[in-house]
């Protein structure tokens, strides 16, 4: 085809307009980062948000969040409410316009909102976009006021439905079955938000309601002690070195600053960062503004009371070791990188928080020298463990280019190059690696048999982490390195399978492995590369048939379906991968077509944390409520 005809094949009509709220409908992936069940939640923190920015407004001091039948949920505030006359530009009333246009909103002045975290005025509007149903209710000057939509198109006029004793703005809605396959909100997740919400806003108080059955919930949420309480939360089931945690805060320029700090007895950093209650997971300007003066004061507190020891310095990894922070800036005009806000980009952010945090933490070091010499001791420990593990590292590394990224013995390879197509299965013990080497396809599946239970990395730095084999053959098997050279680019396998036994000591080492992955390959289980492998609990043979039951209730099926035809059956009670020939494993377990796996995700990163701080942490206390707690629910205890 000539340039001409291409020319003239391409014309006005093949250019597509969208017009109000299509293109949010057409591409929402934009808008709310995807339609799986982090965009679903998406919509919540949307509604939330706005709710919060009437209350970092000191116009509210009440949020509702209520779980309701059919998928609904209902977000209620006693704010302001959203005004409901006459919008001079759309000729629609104010509320029809911000609910059904983009980039409509109160937060573009400068007056209307000081502080907001909804600055892109997109949010209410894309939720009614991607909602089948969508009711706004405004309580304001004495009377109520209701607008339904569907779809992001309006289903009538403002309509004044009542008197109205109070102000404020509720909004119900139901995702769209059409864009979200899953529907079903979390509880877990909306409590976590909406308690860390309510540490961030002092003197607003989140209440949590679950109206879905017939037992109703209800969590209420309100810390008079802010972002400190926040940190005393963070540290429950951790031994702190500084309590009550240190606290900063200070305005300047229009920009507030907190900050709140304190060290454990951990090994892993724990930082939140927030952009006007806008959790930024990606952390921005403030967050290189806070390492930049936390490193810079703990090295001069350390060189002027000759602490260093012949250390040259103290890196920022070292001084973050043990640090669990909350960082909370509030601004009037963030500069966020995407609709989800995971980044805060305003340059002049890292000069104003570094430099209140740099006056404050040392005039805190000169006034609390006990607390400065506790952390400062912790850092200088680390410091060292840094050194040693750095030539315990270099020695891996140096492990696994000479042996071409192989280990004999250990790693059966597989012959495909592309780590898109590749797997990599974590067998226990030597007999199940044997069956799973044996019943493998060798051109994608690669073997890599561990010998007992690794080490709980949990209460071990990296120096220790690295002189354990088994941990050293995972390392060199994966190829991404770790620590400092972490690269997941160079991660060998897209598909990292943990195949353990389905008994107590299985469990143990899946949890192990899980561990390890969380605290040193995180950004792995980020991309969604760590699996678990699902093995069957029974063989079931009736004559000359053969069937897999992969839990109590498919067994029972199963006998009932050959009960029926009135087949005799012997059942035999998998302990092990041990006890499957390589062609039961193959089938079961391995086998593309035919396998179960579990996908590993970080549903919420800070429970997580928690989880595995309680479970794999040196403190018992916890650990032992964590298990009285949760021993009636247990289904199946193999003892």
């Amino acid at each position: 085809m000539s340039s001409e005809e291409k020319s003239q094949s391409y014309t006005a009509k093949d250019i597509s307009v969208l017009e109000g709220l299509e293109a949010v409908r057409k591409r929402p992936a934009m808008y709310i980062g995807g339609t799986g069940q982090d965009g679903l939640h998406h919509l919540v923190w949307e509604i939330l948000d706005n709710a919060i920015d009437e209350a970092l407004g000191k116009f509210a001091n009440r949020i509702t969040i209520e779980l309701l039948p059919q998928n609904k949920i209902k977000i209620a505030d006693n704010g302001r409410g959203i005004p409901v006359d006459i919008h001079a530009q759309t000729k629609k009333s104010a509320l029809e316009t911000v609910l059904t246009t983009l980039h409509a909103g109160g937060k573009f002045g400068s007056s209307t909102y000081k502080v907001s975290g909804g600055l892109h005025g997109v949010g209410v509007s894309v939720v009614n976009a991607l909602s089948d149903f969508m009711e706004a209710e405004v309580h304001r000057e004495g009377k109520i006021y209701r607008q339904r939509y569907s779809k992001g198109k309006v289903q009538g006029e403002v309509e004044e439905v009542g008197q109205a004793s109070d102000t404020g703005t509720i909004i119900t809605f139901s995702p769209d079955p059409e864009i979200f396959k899953e529907r079903e909100f979390n509880i877990k997740l909306i409590n976590e938000r909406a308690r860390q919400q309510a540490y961030l806003t002092r003197g607003v108080k989140i209440s949590v309601i679950d109206r879905r059955t017939e037992n109703i919930s209800k969590t209420t949420f309100y810390f008079e002690g802010g972002i400190n309480a926040f940190v005393k939360h963070l540290n429950k089931n951790k031994t702190s070195l500084v309590d009550p945690p240190i606290y900063i805060g200070k305005e300047e320029n229009g920009v507030s600053v907190e900050v709140s700090l304190s060290y454990t007895n951990d090994f892993n950093e724990h930082t939140y960062t927030f952009a006007n209650n806008i959790a930024t997971t990606e952390g921005g300007t403030h967050l290189t503004g806070f390492k930049s003066a936390l490193t810079r004061v703990i090295n001069d507190y350390a060189k002027k009371n000759d602490l260093l020891k012949g250390i040259a310095s103290l890196t920022g990894d070292d001084i973050r070791e043990g640090l669990t922070a909350v960082l909370s800036v509030k601004l009037s005009n963030p500069q966020f990188e995407g609709q989800t806000k995971a980044k805060l980009g305003n340059p002049e952010i890292k000069g104003i928080v570094e430099s209140i945090v740099t006056n404050q933490l040392s005039q805190y070091f000169e006034e609390h020298p006990n607390d400065a010499k506790l952390i400062t001791e912790k850092v200088l420990v680390s410091a060292r463990a840094r050194i040693a593990a750095r030539a315990a590292r270099e020695t891996v590394i140096r492990k696994g280019a000479l042996e071409g990224m192989t280990l004999p013995g250990k790693l059966a390879d597989c012959s495909e190059r592309d780590p898109a197509k590749s797997e990599l299965f974590i067998v226990e013990g030597d007999s199940a690696g044997g069956s799973a080497k044996q019943g493998r396809d060798r051109k994608f599946q690669a073997i890599l048999p561990l010998k007992g239970k690794i080490l709980n990395v949990e209460r071990a730095r990296l120096d220790k982490i690295l002189s354990s084999d088994e941990i050293k053959a995972l390392i060199v098997a994966i190829g991404a390195g770790i620590g400092e050279e972490f690269n997941i680019e160079k991660t060998r396998y897209h598909r990292i399978i943990i195949m353990t036994d389905a008994d107590v000591d299985g469990s143990h080492i899946r949890t192990l492995l899980l561990t390890f992955f969380f605290r040193h390959f995180k950004e792995i289980i980020e991309k969604g590369y760590v699996y678990i492998a699902q093995p069957p609990l029974y063989l079931i043979q009736a004559g000359k048939e053969k069937y897999y039951a992969y839990t109590d209730e498919e067994k029972d099926k199963i006998l009932d379906k050959i009960k029926d035809r009135a087949i005799k059956a012997n059942i035999q009670r998998y302990k092990g991968l041990g006890e499957m020939n390589p062609t039961q494993l193959w089938e079961t377990t391995m086998d593309p077509e035919r396998r179960k796996l579990l996908k590993v995700s970080i549903e919420d990163a800070e429970a997580a944390d928690e989880v595995f701080s309680v479970l794999m942490g040196d403190e018992v206390p916890p650990r032992k409520r964590f298990i009285q707690a949760r021993a009636k629910t247990v289904i199946n205890l193999d003892i």
